[in-house]
């Protein structure tokens, strides 16, 4: 045989050798992302189910948020009133003291 048919059939194993490795990988690739992936009980699905249940138990913040905001505004006007008081008040005590 020529030097080009041993070339050619170098260049087929070669190439053939390449795909079964490719071939190879991919298939333990798969298996180990079905481990993480591929069952219910699984890694991702662990991990969905509990971005499920922060979403379910954190759903009422933004309808909740606006009744905060309201109640802390009536706090902020309160302590603006006793502060408005107490200052009145320490006025009243420096004049108080002068006399």
């Amino acid at each position: 045989m020529s030097t080009m048919v041993w070339l050619a059939i170098g260049s087929v194993a070669a190439v053939a050798a390449l795909f079964i490795a490719l071939a190879a990988f991919l298939i333990l690739i798969l298996s180990e992302l079905g481990r993480v992936g591929g069952t219910p009980v699984s890694l991702l699905a662990k991990i969905r189910m509990g971005l499920r249940a922060i979403e379910v138990e954190t759903g009422y913040i933004p309808r909740e948020v606006s009744r905060l905001n309201a109640g802390l505004g009536q706090v902020r006007d309160g302590l603006l009133a006793v502060d408005g008081n107490l200052g009145r008040l320490a006025a009243a005590l420096q004049q108080q003291e002068r006399r």
